[in-house]
Formats: structure tokens, sequence, C-alpha cells
């Protein structure tokens, strides 16, 4: 059985034009190919900045970082925008775990229709997905910058919630304590603020040298004086839920227990309050303080 005759794969000139340029263009295509792929590559030998001064201290640069802050110094708050793109922006950005899309009105409109505090308090104590402050602490970012990003987000998403008040010098602490109190209005949050900045210019008053007793006149006296400059500052309107000044109704659950344990309560604190209300009076006239309030209820 005779084979059939093999055909010439080239049987035209274009045919072995082709042949002839693809022959030249195909190998030097591959050696661009693995110059460009060897000249990206990492590079470690000599000839090379791995060792030049700013790729070695990366390459040893500690992980954790010592920050130091002056205590003293002015508190620079960061703008809505600012804390949105640090934090909040890794989900509102996407959307992402459920969270409302910046800009998507249609995502806001429910939140938006809570109001303003609503959202703050949501925010802070968080929600879902969601962490408080979304993750970050009051060291990072204060209560205030927390308003401040969800005003922002809001307002991009169809609110018009005005700018929150930037809280008074010395009045910083002020927003964990409206926070912890679960204000649910902007007064509220306002008398919180404005309670924690008294606490914190309390005039400390020196404890008395020791040995004789207190009259009954000079310890109502103590007591009314402490009150006054001390214990005023959230009984007499009822603040972070303290029992306010003359109110029978809301004494009526404390004085339910023995005065020594409501005694206890003022010496130590208890809940927003400090022990002896951020004083340094002396035990005798917390006491007496607390006599005094007390009194006003009977």
């Amino acid at each position: 059985m005779s084979e059939a005759p093999h055909g010439a794969p080239i049987k035209t000139p274009a045919q072995l034009i082709a042949a002839v340029i693809a022959g030249f263009a195909v190998p030097i295509i591959i050696i661009v190919l693995l110059a460009v792929y060897v000249d990206n590559s990492t590079r470690t030998g000599a000839g090379t900045d791995s060792l030049a001064e700013a790729e070695v201290n990366s390459r040893i640069h500690p992980i954790a970082q010592v920050e130091i802050r002056d205590a003293n110094a002015p508190r620079v708050y960061k703008s809505g925008e600012e804390v949105y793109k640090a934090v909040c922006s890794a989900c509102h950005a996407s959307g992402a775990a459920g969270a409302p899309k910046f800009t998507n009105t249609a995502d806001w409109a429910p939140r938006i229709a809570q109001g303003f505090d609503t959202l703050w308090h949501t925010a802070l104590s968080g929600k879902g997905a969601m962490p408080p402050r979304g993750g970050t602490s009051p060291d990072d970012y204060s209560d205030f910058e927390i308003a401040r990003a969800v005003a922002y987000m809001a307002n991009n998403s169809g609110a018009s919630f005005p700018e929150p008040a930037q809280p008074a010098a010395g009045a910083a602490a002020a927003s964990g304590a409206a926070a912890a109190a679960g204000a649910s209005d902007a007064g509220a949050a306002q008398q919180a603020a404005a309670a924690m900045a008294a606490l914190a210019s309390v005039p400390q008053t020196a404890a008395p040298a020791a040995g004789g007793q207190q009259s009954a006149d000079a310890s109502q006296a103590a007591g009314k004086a402490l009150y006054q400059s001390v214990c005023q500052a959230c009984h007499a309107a009822g603040v972070l839920n303290a029992p306010k000044f003359g109110d029978k109704e809301a004494w009526a659950p404390r004085l339910k227990d023995p005065m020594d344990t409501v005694y206890n309560y003022a010496l130590h604190g208890k809940g927003a309050m400090p022990p002896k209300g951020g004083s340094n009076a002396s035990d005798a006239d917390v006491k007496a303080a607390v006599d005094y309030m007390v009194g006003a209820v009977k």
C-alpha cells in the first residue's frame, strides 16, 4: 500500500513571508517580556537600594509606637469629614455589613427620621455589626468628633442637621458622661456637659484637722455649703440620673436603703457620680451634705 505524498506547509509567497516574520518576531517578543520581568522583580543584590538607610529603617521599624501628648495643650478637634475618612468610611463608603451607604438617601432616610440625637447615641453605643464609636476609643475621638462625623454623613445623605456645638474648654470629659447617661435630646447633653465641667472645677476643700465633733448647726452649715459648691452641679437639675434636690419621688427608692448605704454611695461613688462628688471634702462634710439633701425631701 503506497503512502500519500506529503504536501509542503508553505505553498505561496505570502505564507513564506509570514513564516519568516514570525520566526524573527516571536523570539524577540519573548526576549523583551523576559527582560521586563527580570527588571521589575525585587532586587536584593549589589547595585540596588535595599541597603539604603531609608529602606533599612523601614524594615526594622518597630510595630508599636508611643505617642506623647501634652495633657495641658488645647484640644484640636477633627472635622466630621476627617473622622469619616479615618474611621467610618471602612463600612459606610461601600455599605458593608448593612451600614447605610454614604450619600445614599434611600439608606439614610429612615435613620435621619429618627433624629440626630438617636443617630449620635447609636454611633456611640454601637448597633448590629457596628462596634461602639466605630471601634475607636474616647482617647482617639471625642464624643464631639463622633457627633461631627454623624452630622457630616447624614447631611451628605439628605439631612440638614446643624453643626454640633463645640464643648467648652475643660468639659472634654462631659461628652462621655452624657453618652453614658443616654441623653435623649440636646438639652440633656448640654446639661450633662455643664455638670461635668462644674465637677472638673470643683474647689478642693481641705479636710479639717482631726479632733472634736461638729455641732449640729455647724454640720448643717457645712453640708449646705458642700451641696452648693459641689453636689448641686448634678442634683439641682437631676442631671446624669442624680436624684433631684427636693424631689421626693426621685429620692424615695434611695431612701429605702439604710443611711449608712446612702453615705457609702456618696463617699465612694456610684454610677456617673465620682467619690465625694469629685471633691476632697472630709467624710463628715460629705455625710452632712447627704443629710442636707435628704432633709429637703422629708
